[in-house]
């Protein structure tokens, strides 16, 4: 098994067709250690094989697509009529998690719906501080989650780093951070390397992917993986990284994974 120096996850929905355990087995094999977005019915089976189910479900999701997309419009912290459910399914998901020694769960800044910035920001702070101190006490991190309005996610909020910056510091909690996809940021901002140097402070959690198409992070993709993880180690990150594409071989996935994997141990 490699010695990783940067913790790698995968996002399991990527890879639909490995059973569950087939993916546990090849991510020890790999020297991955954490699994994305995996339900709590199968966190026993990731811990049979010493995996973390690094990144969980939290607060907030997307609705159903009306255009044959993927995901549908997101529903987040800035809106204020969401807070009163965000908050009890926060809480709910929290506990679940502290229960079973899982540090993370995934929540969402939400679509804009004709709302700006300021308003947007100001709203998730105010739905944030309801549950910052209940995420505190029980030692679990809200990872706000940044992604690109230009391709997948139309209208969404919290598509650039600098407003996902701007609510974690208005929070001010040390479980209240970003979830930096490296992908959706290359897509809207570019300059990923000096961007993450610039704010880890409020990073918790990273996923990647290939660009352009969220497909195999490899040698035809406009941003060079393996420098940006030498990066992330560099600053001593303690978190994940996790493999969030979609093979281009879905029949057999793991060859690329396991390319994947090795490309970004620095």
């Amino acid at each position: 098994m490699p010695n990783l120096r940067l913790k790698q996850s995968i996002a399991t929905w990527c890879f639909p067709g490995v059973p569950l355990e087939d993916l546990c087995k090849a991510a020890v094999e790999m020297g991955v250690t954490g699994m994305d977005l995996v339900g709590a019915r199968d966190w026993p089976m990731l811990r049979k094989y010493g995996i973390t189910p690094c990144m969980v479900q939290g607060a907030g999701g997307f609705g159903r697509s009306t255009d044959g997309a993927r995901f549908g419009p997101a529903t987040g912290w800035n809106h204020k009529e969401n807070h009163d459910a965000l908050e009890r399914t926060a809480r709910q998901n929290i506990e679940q998690a502290a229960r079973a020694n899982v540090p993370n769960v995934i929540s969402l800044f939400g679509n804009r719906n004709g709302i700006g910035d300021e308003e947007g920001m100001a709203n998730c702070v105010t739905g944030l501080n309801r549950v910052k101190k209940f995420a505190e006490d029980q030692g679990v991190t809200i990872c706000l989650e940044l992604l690109n309005s230009k391709v997948d996610h139309k209208d969404y909020q919290g598509d650039h780093t600098s407003f996902g910056v701007a609510v974690v510091q208005a929070v001010d909690s040390p479980r209240v951070k970003l979830l930096y996809d490296a992908y959706h940021m290359q897509i809207m901002e570019g300059d990923v390397i000096r961007t993450i140097q610039q704010n880890i402070q409020y990073i918790a959690h990273f996923h990647m992917a290939g660009v352009p198409g969220r497909h195999d992070p490899d040698e035809t993709q406009e941003v060079h993986w393996r420098a940006v993880a030498k990066a992330i180690a560099d600053l001593n990150f303690t978190g994940y990284i996790a493999h969030e594409w979609q093979p281009n071989n879905a029949k057999d996935p793991l060859p690329s994974l396991r390319k994947a994997v090795a490309m970004m141990a620095v």
